[in-house]
């Protein structure tokens, strides 16, 4: 058996608002007045943990554009637009503090798999300018979660237990739990879960970084790769050399 850890991108391994302002930009052309100040102020608020109505700095954009009347369609267009900007000046993104670190005290027997909403365009690059490609046994993009996310874990876990791991519960760890899969909150949810003590009942374990979810993954994973260890069927005995059980 192998264990699966499954990671979202966006919030999770990618952290920093360059993506989601460089959206905002491409909004504002179509917007009203004053949009790009008002995503500013409640991006502040939502990474306060304090508007935890929106599911990260992309809804909030896309909330605040439909309030605008923005169409659905130039919608898209500036969130595509934004996404053939990622990592570049115009919209920086870091990788996640202790990533690196984190993916190298995984056992190598686990399988570590990429699983986002997002599309592919800039996210491999990363993750070798990151230095942390290599360790990634698959990248799923554009998956369509919520329920995109299932066939994924449901794949994973012939082969073993699965972590999830993301920061929006309903898309990045919700599927997973409904399956028996275990699962890690990262993000301004989860701040705002550990502040108000009752983390939702699809979260085994939360952080606001993933830094700071670290010990916990590890521990996770080691633990799943023993158990695997330890469920392998024995060996077989060489012909000629079991004892006998004649009598």
């Amino acid at each position: 058996m192998t264990p699966t850890i499954l990671f979202d991108f966006d919030g999770t391994l990618a952290v920093g608002d360059g993506p989601v302002l460089a959206f905002a930009r491409q909004v504002a052309e179509h917007a009203g007045p004053g949009y790009f100040e008002r995503v500013m102020a409640t991006l502040r608020d939502h990474d306060a943990g304090t508007a935890t109505q929106f599911r990260d700095g992309y809804d909030v954009v896309g909330t605040l554009a439909r309030q605008d009347g923005v169409d659905p369609a130039a919608l898209q267009q500036a969130y595509l637009a934004s996404r053939d900007l990622l990592g570049t000046p115009e919209a920086p993104v870091d990788a996640a503090p202790g990533l690196a670190q984190l993916l190298a005290a995984l056992p190598q027997t686990t399988t570590v798999v990429l699983a986002t909403n997002a599309p592919g365009v800039g996210v491999e690059r990363l993750l070798t300018v990151w230095g942390v490609r290599e360790r990634f046994t698959d990248l799923h993009y554009e998956v369509g979660k919520p329920t995109g996310l299932t066939p994924i874990v449901e794949a994973a876990l012939t082969e073993g237990p699965v972590l999830a791991v993301g920061d929006i519960v309903e898309n990045d760890l919700a599927p997973a739990a409904a399956l028996g899969a275990a699962t890690a909150l990262v993000g301004p949810a989860a701040a705002a879960a550990a502040a108000a003590a009752t983390p939702p009942a699809d979260v085994t374990m939360h952080a606001r970084t993933l830094d700071a979810l670290a010990a916990g993954i590890t521990a996770w994973a080691h633990a799943a790769a023993t158990a695997a260890t330890t469920a392998l069927p024995p060996e077989p005995v060489p012909s000629g050399t079991a004892d006998s059980l004649e009598r």
